[in-house]
C-alpha cells in the first residue's frame, strides 16, 4: 500500500460552515434524508448534501493525474466504486481516449443524472457485492464512499475491490488527525457510519486484505 493524495487541492478549494449544520438544522432530521441518495442528498438543499451537484470541469486535473500515475492507456478498464454522478469518469475518457470506464453507485437517481456521455457505462449496485469478473480492471478507484458503510460491509467492499482489480487500486475516505478535525467531521459528515483516525484505516485495510493505495481527506 502507498499513500498518494490526488484530492487535497479539491476538498480543501469549499468553504465549510461546521457549525452552522448542526446548530441551524435539525441534523438527525437531515442524515435521513440524505442517506436516502437522492435527488435531495444531489441537488437538493445544502444542509441535506451537495446543494447541487453539477458538473464543472473541477475533477479534470483529477483525472489527468489518475492517467499519469497509473500509465492509463487505450483499452485499460477502470472502475469507479460509489461514482455519483460519474464526472471524474468522464474526465478520464476526455483525456484517454479509449480506455473503458465502469461506474457504480448506490442511487439510481445520481445514475439518472450523470453525463450522458457516460450513463451507459454506470451500473446501480452496492460496493458489497460487486457485479463484475475477478481481476477484470487495470485500476479500480473509490472516492469518499466507504466511509458510508458499516464495519461489516467495509470488510465486504475491501474484498470485492481486491477481487476484481487486475493491477492497481486507490481508495479515499474520511478521517481525523485531531479533536478539532474529529468534531468537524462528527458537524459536517451526513452519511459516513465508519469514524477511524489514518492509523486505524491502514490497520483495517491490511486486516481486510486490501493491497493497494489510499488518501484521506480531513475537516480542518
Amino acid at each position: 500500500m502507498e499513500y498518494v493524495d490526488f484530492l487535497a487541492p479539491l476538498h480543501t478549494s469549499t468553504q465549510r460552515n461546521y457549525l452552522e449544520r448542526v446548530a441551524e438544522h435539525d441534523k438527525a432530521a437531515c442524515a435521513a434524508v440524505a442517506k436516502q441518495f437522492g435527488r435531495d442528498y444531489w441537488d437538493g438543499d445544502r444542509r441535506h448534501g451537495y446543494g447541487g451537484y453539477t458538473y464543472d470541469g473541477r475533477w479534470a486535473p483529477i483525472a489527468k493525474a489518475l492517467i499519469e500515475h497509473y500509465g492509463l492507456r487505450e483499452g485499460s478498464r477502470v472502475l469507479d466504486v460509489g461514482c455519483g454522478k460519474a464526472h471524474l469518469l468522464y474526465e478520464l475518457q476526455v483525456a484517454a481516449p479509449g480506455i473503458e470506464i465502469r461506474g457504480l453507485d448506490v442511487s439510481p437517481y445520481a445514475i439518472e443524472h450523470a453525463k450522458e456521455e457516460v450513463r451507459p457505462f454506470l451500473d446501480e449496485g452496492n460496493a458489497r457485492d460487486l457485479p463484475y469478473e475477478d481481476n477484470s480492471f487495470d485500476l479500480v478507484i473509490s472516492l469518499n464512499t466507504l466511509h458510508n458503510l458499516t464495519i461489516d460491509g467495509l470488510a465486504s467492499a475491501l474484498t470485492e475491490i481486491e477481487r476484481v482489480t487486475r493491477t492497481n487500486s486507490y481508495l479515499v475516505v474520511e478521517s481525523y488527525r485531531s479533536e478539532k478535525e474529529k468534531a468537524n467531521l462528527l458537524y459536517w459528515q451526513l452519511t459516513c457510519e465508519c469514524f477511524f483516525t489514518p492509523e486505524e484505516w491502514v490497520w483495517l485495510y491490511g486486516h481486510f486484505g486490501y493491497s493497494g493505495d489510499y488518501s484521506f481527506i480531513y475537516f480542518e
